[in-house]
């Protein structure tokens, strides 16, 4: 198993999360333990405390699939936000998987069809934290 980076994580952001996975039906709770786990290992720190390479909550972050040199630009929001196009799910594997890392960082993900996706932030657009929007 190949070593995850270090990720941040604001305290308003988990306390969200946290409040979202404790509002899913029990049946549904295993296929957030790779998004628990993140959680759990994550550094946590006040919003104004986020370094401003770091994707966070409503960030909007190009990364590449390091596998298929796929680019995409998302913006990483919670469910409610979800659907609209050029949006990921905080829930959906690559949402997971973005969460609190820095650009130039890259993870190796488990998505729902048993491959494993190596993605890689290569740029933070926007970060609510450095822009100054901490209570979103």
């Amino acid at each position: 198993m190949n070593s995850k980076p270090p990720i941040v994580v604001s305290r308003l952001d988990l306390e969200r999360i946290e409040a979202l996975l404790e509002r899913m039906p029990h049946t549904q709770l295993a296929q957030y333990d790779a998004l628990r786990a993140e959680l759990d290992r994550a550094e946590v720190v006040e919003p104004s405390q986020v370094p401003g390479d770091v994707v966070t909550m409503n960030s909007v972050v190009t990364f590449e699939d390091e596998n298929s040199s796929d680019e995409l630009t998302v913006s990483l929001v919670y469910p409610s936000g979800a659907g609209a196009p050029g949006t990921v799910s905080i829930l959906a594997p690559v949402g997971s998987a973005l969460l609190g890392m820095a650009v130039g960082q890259h993870i190796e993900w488990p998505m729902p069809d048993g491959r494993t996706r190596r993605l890689r932030v290569l740029e933070i657009e926007y970060q609510p934290e450095s822009a100054g929007d901490l209570h979103r």
